[in-house]
């Protein structure tokens, strides 16, 4: 089969967290204006988030699934958004139990290929169906991540210096080396695996693996991987909403109102995604640091363990200081369409892969707070070798971070008159000015798809 010749069927399957459906769904956009059909597999609940995204309906269908029961898992707890932080292995494990449904979907759609993630058992599954289709491991985690799970048989202090091979850009603190490493070898409460052995699995079962990702920007650690895995790497280049211009994603009229009150460039985004948390001390202190500044801002983050509501967590008399001028904010938002928006100046971010492409691709000056597993290597690549963001400064053995850090970090990333500012957003210019060049984003597709088209003849 040729790209000429023909059109692609693919099947996707992610991981249910937001982070993992978005960055498929807006590969399907792409692939669909090529011409090429796509289903992706979808929790019920997550389909009207979805749907504004979806700017070919007539070619990517969603599939709804019904999740088996787990003990332990509330029936409305769908995606990761809606799990409490002890279910979310619980969900992955209901997401296992589907193997019959998808069989079933398998056989009937008899697609050329299967995208997936965090459902290593895949590959096993198509080659026994005997189809023909080939599987490809694509990834919503950043090269550079995968580089440092190859290499977590190593010790802490080997992987605060990164992987052989890697630029001296990717050195990590003492404390991102202790929490990468403990989030990759911690065991699954049902499966038994790690997260290491779950991705990696995967990876080494697939037929390719895909990065929604680009040379320019990456390439060295796609070719560190290449090297190690033996497997073709197919890069599909940058994938967020603002490449996807359409008058359905219009913001939510309480989200517009509230965003209308502020002059240009003032307003500051604090976004953790659908997964991350922090303790409620840390929590406090985010948000008395974004009080300090005395800019308006939004933070959008679950509540604390141990904390029924955001609004128990809420430092005392926070609400009261504040009044309109900021919220806390417990559950998901639109967030690219906020960081659109003309008057949002800076975006506070946990550095989810999603997250930190997003930051990226927009015009809002990136303040990086990593909390949590690989996002400490998105905040490196994002400040050591693009040079686009600033990192809130933490203790480097606790990984702690007080108000006045956030603060400082905030204003040497939007001060007119901050060097540091000054230079994060001539970089950042540099780069967004590379990224929404012209035909850059269509030779990466054209690529991708020729990619493909060769595996699958083989």
């Amino acid at each position: 089969m040729t790209v000429s010749d023909d059109t692609l069927t693919i099947f996707m399957y992610p991981w249910f967290g937001m982070g993992h459906l978005t960055p498929y769904l807006l590969t399907a956009n792409k692939l669909a204006t090529r011409g090429h059909k796509v289903f992706i597999v979808v929790p019920p609940k997550a389909q009207s988030k979805l749907h504004p995204l979806n700017l070919h309906p007539d070619l990517i269908h969603f599939i709804p699934i019904s999740l088996p029961r787990v003990d332990g898992l509330r029936p409305d707890a769908q995606t990761t958004n809606d799990a409490t932080i002890g279910e979310t292995d619980l969900l992955l494990h209901a997401l296992d139990l589907t193997q019959p449904a998808i069989e079933s979907m398998l056989r009937d759609l008899k697609p050329h290929f299967v995208f997936f993630d965090f459902m290593h058992w895949l590959p096993a599954l198509v080659r026994r169906l005997g189809l023909g289709t080939k599987t490809v491991y694509y990834s919503a985690v950043n090269p550079a991540a995968v580089g440092f799970l190859l290499a977590q048989g190593s010790s802490v202090e080997d992987l605060m210096n990164g992987p052989p091979g890697f630029p001296p850009s990717m050195k990590l603190y003492k404390h991102a080396a202790l929490e990468l490493k403990w989030f990759t070898t911690a065991r699954e409460s049902r499966s038994g695996m790690t997260r290491r052995q779950r991705v990696m699995n995967g990876m080494c079962e697939s037929d390719a693996i895909g990065f929604k990702t680009c040379k320019e920007t990456e390439g060295v650690y796609c070719q560190f991987l290449e090297n190690k895995l033996k497997k073709p790497i197919l890069l599909a280049g940058p994938m967020v909403p603002k490449l996807q211009s359409n008058s359905t994603l219009e913001l939510e009229e309480k989200w517009a109102t509230w965003l209308a009150k502020f002059k240009p460039k003032t307003v500051i985004l604090c976004s953790f995604g659908s997964e991350n948390f922090v303790e409620k001390d840390q929590y406090q202190q985010l948000l008395l640091g974004l009080e300090l500044t005395g800019l308006p801002f939004v933070v959008a983050m679950k509540p604390p363990p141990g904390v029924d509501s955001i609004e128990e967590a809420l430092p005392n008399g926070f609400k009261e200081r504040i009044g309109e001028r900021g919220f806390a904010y417990g559950g998901w938002i639109p967030q690219a369409q906020i960081l659109n928006h003309p008057n949002v100046g800076c975006f506070v971010t946990h550095c989810g892969y999603g997250s930190s492409w997003e930051g990226l691709m927009s015009e809002c000056q990136l303040v990086l707070l990593p909390v949590r597993g690989d996002p400490y290597v998105n905040a490196k690549w994002l400040s050591g070798d693009l040079g686009v963001g600033v990192e809130v400064e933490k203790g480097d053995e606790d990984g702690w971070f007080s108000k006045e850090a956030v603060c400082e970090a905030v204003m040497a990333a939007m001060g007119d008159e901050s060097e540091v500012g000054k230079r994060v957003r001539a970089k950042h210019d540099e780069w967004r000015k590379l990224l929404f060049g012209q035909g850059f984003e269509d030779a990466y597709l054209d690529h991708f798809i020729h990619d493909l088209s060769a595996l699958y003849a083989k």
